[in-house]
């Protein structure tokens, strides 16, 4: 029987996360990643984040800017990003690489 593998410490953890979610980094106590999508992807994207959000009960920051969608998880006052919003970066993801199909 194997025993459950324990976490290290919590900026370990973070590391991990951020290297296997390629694009997101650590902006402060934010997580932040920007995407390139056209208006109606960035429409699609935002609906799909928006029904993983309200599952993990977050509220992450979506913008539009010059052709990009920005996204920060995490708020700007808080004091540690949480699995949670390592979680909603992964179904971020997922739900960019479904509206806007492989890179």
């Amino acid at each position: 029987m194997r025993g459950r593998k324990l976490r290290g410490t919590r900026s370990d953890y973070l590391s991990d996360a951020l290297a296997v979610l390629g694009g997101w980094t650590q902006d402060g106590v934010q997580l932040k990643r920007v995407l390139a999508c056209d208006d109606s992807q960035h429409a699609a994207l935002t609906e799909r984040i928006k029904v993983a959000a309200d599952t993990l009960r977050l509220r992450p920051s979506i913008r539009r800017m010059d052709g990009h969608t920005q996204i920060l998880l995490g708020a700007s006052d808080g004091e540690t990003i949480t699995d949670g919003e390592v979680t909603l970066a992964a179904r971020i993801e997922d739900a960019y690489r479904t509206v806007v199909g492989p890179q």
